[in-house]
């Protein structure tokens, strides 16, 4: 456990001693602060309008944060590839990937911390957007755990992201290639249930299980259902696995 750990703050740290880290916190922070400025708007909109003809109010939860949470999935279409795109390509460009795999670590555990530096990283930007959060804390009485539950979620859903762009990550040396590769294979698992809907019920339903975002959507609701968990720690077990493999027929080639 201490070698995934040294490799995970060695790979959390790479990334701030490049502007990466720094590129990608920022350009996340910016979009949300537009998504929640955006949003936050339209809801003050619609109270104002609601309270003119039947006083009452909105559900500051299903209104504003939901779609507001439901957005930033959106965002991790764009941000991840960059987080994931340097894991294994920079050290396959650079020459440090035979240094690493001979090493006295095994692939597991260097897959595993570069994995959990990653993750850092991801978690680090959503803690970002907590502070949004806790602004509506102050001024309104929005619930918390439907809040806990979708960031369960974006976690898992982020995993999941990360773990596949780990496996294409260790294909090729190019970054700009890895980052692109990892985006497409990304919109793919987004927009798998458009071919289902088109391609009759027995596809449809296998697209829909498939679909990393159809999972999400219990989550930003609050529930957390048994079967979206298997689904996201499957979904991470195996781009891992995948990953183990790739690094691993790398070993044999070296």
């Amino acid at each position: 456990m201490s070698n995934i750990l040294a490799i995970a703050h060695k790979e959390l740290k790479s990334y701030f001693a490049s502007p990466i880290a720094y590129i990608v916190i920022g350009f996340f922070a910016l979009l949300y602060g537009y998504f929640y400025w955006a949003i936050l708007a339209y809801f003050v909109r619609q109270s104002m309008q609601m309270n003119q003809f039947s006083p009452g109010s909105m559900n500051l939860n299903q209104q504003m944060l939901r779609p507001l949470l439901q957005n930033v999935t959106v965002l991790l279409l764009f941000v991840l590839p960059a987080v994931t795109m340097r894991t294994y390509s920079e050290e396959k460009r650079s020459g440090t990937i035979e240094l690493l795999l001979t090493s006295p670590v095994t692939n597991m555990q260097i897959i595993m911390g570069k994995f959990l530096g990653a993750l850092a990283l991801y978690a680090m930007m959503l803690a970002v957007s907590l502070i949004h959060i806790g602004i509506l804390f102050i001024y309104g009485r929005p619930e918390w755990k439907p809040i806990v539950t979708a960031y369960i979620g974006l976690l898992l859903m982020g995993g999941s992201f990360i773990s596949v762009g780990l496996f294409i990550s260790s294909l090729t040396k190019n970054q700009i290639v890895a980052s692109f590769a990892t985006f497409a294979t990304f919109l793919f698992l987004w927009v798998i249930t458009w071919i289902g809907s088109t391609s009759g019920p027995e596809v449809e339903r296998l697209t829909t299980y498939l679909s990393i975002i159809e999972h999400f959507d219990d989550f930003a609701k609050g529930v957390i259902d048994t079967s979206h968990l298997v689904y996201y720690v499957s979904f991470i077990a195996f781009g891992l696995f995948l990953t183990a493999k790739s690094v691993d027929s790398e070993r044999w080639r070296g």
